[in-house]
């Protein structure tokens, strides 16, 4: 007679630490309040004199400098230096980090000539090249309901094109200029976003590269593909006519700092939390930047923000929540 074997239990579902939720909780509030403050920031603290590429160049230093850091504090970082190899970096990180050291340049472009909450909502485009370099690359489907919401961010994007390009309501008497020099770059930004996000996630999934060691090996790239570009660019000529820290302030170094320690942050909490926190932190920022934007400019949103914003806020949020394995798992269990 055959003896049944005993069903073992179903593993449950693992009980939070309170010590890491509470470390979650404060990784997100401090990028929600980076995210959303950053572009009226740069806008308050860097004048137009300061020469882009030096911005750039210092904001990507600070970001070796703390991811190094954080390596020696987890005791990685001999580990990681040992195993390390000149080849092994170029292919993981050589093309995202010239594309990164690029996007960064046209950011810096676009803070300056863009409504903030205009900036924050145009740079959310960068989901749907996320998800369309994914595809192509990593052959990563999206759900039904991602496919609806990039639909919708792209609406979004559509009429903030429309009304900020043919509005002179920043403060410029050109709206070429508006158009030309503020959400072309953040779109193309958002573009080589996306390109360089697949890259860095195949990376990753191939050469098993930690996310602290891409940081260092893009920044330093990067750094040097934009000293190379820059030696005969309008940028290096000012840079040796006027010094590499012309028209800088004390108060120029706080966007960079907070930018670069953003970049660290991003890692964080997507290491820790996931891409469901990091959509609700990236709704949360925008939030943030309505509600400072209205605080310290003294006015509120365009007609066509508040037509977008809701929008924005709709597509990211059902974008986060239901990613492609959502339909299998409703129907297998």
């Amino acid at each position: 007679m055959a003896v049944k074997k005993p069903e073992l239990p179903k593993p449950g579902p693992v009980s939070p630490n309170p010590s890491a939720g509470a470390k979650v909780w404060l990784l997100s509030l401090l990028l929600t309040l980076q995210y959303g403050a950053q572009p009226l920031i740069s806008k308050r603290c860097t004048s137009r004199e300061v020469i882009v590429t030096t911005s750039v160049l210092t904001c990507e230093s600070v970001k070796v400098i703390c991811a190094l850091l954080i390596l020696a504090s987890k005791g990685n970082l001999r580990k990681v230096f040992k195993e390390w190899t000149l080849v092994g970096s170029l292919t993981a990180s050589g093309l995202p980090a010239a594309i990164y050291a690029l996007q960064n340049s046209l950011l810096q472009i676009s803070y300056r000539n863009l409504d903030s909450l205009t900036f924050s909502m145009l740079n959310q485009t960068k989901l749907f090249f996320t998800a369309l370099f994914t595809y192509l690359i990593l052959r990563q489907r999206q759900s039904i309901q991602q496919i609806g919401a990039l639909f919708l961010l792209i609406t979004a994007a559509v009429l903030l094109s429309i009304g900020e390009g043919s509005s002179k309501a920043m403060g410029s008497e050109n709206p070429d200029e508006i158009l030309f020099y503020g959400i072309i770059p953040v779109l193309v930004a958002s573009i080589l976003s996306g390109l360089a996000s697949a890259l860095c996630q195949w990376a990753c999934q191939v050469k098993n590269h930690t996310s602290y060691l891409m940081t260092v090996e893009m920044s330093i790239i990067g750094s040097l593909c934009l000293l190379a570009s820059a030696s005969k660019s309008p940028d290096g000529l000012a840079i040796r006519k006027h010094g590499f820290f012309y028209g800088w302030t004390p108060f120029t170094w706080i966007p960079v700092v907070l930018n670069a320690v953003g970049g660290i942050l991003v890692g964080l909490v997507t290491s820790y939390a996931g891409g469901v926190r990091k959509g609700f932190v990236i709704v949360s920022a925008l939030l943030v930047t309505a509600l400072l934007q209205y605080m310290f400019d003294g006015k509120p949103p365009s007609p066509y923000c508040l037509v977008a914003l809701p929008l924005v806020i709709t597509s990211t949020t059902i974008y986060q929540k239901y990613p492609y394995p959502y339909r299998t798992k409703k129907k297998e269990s």
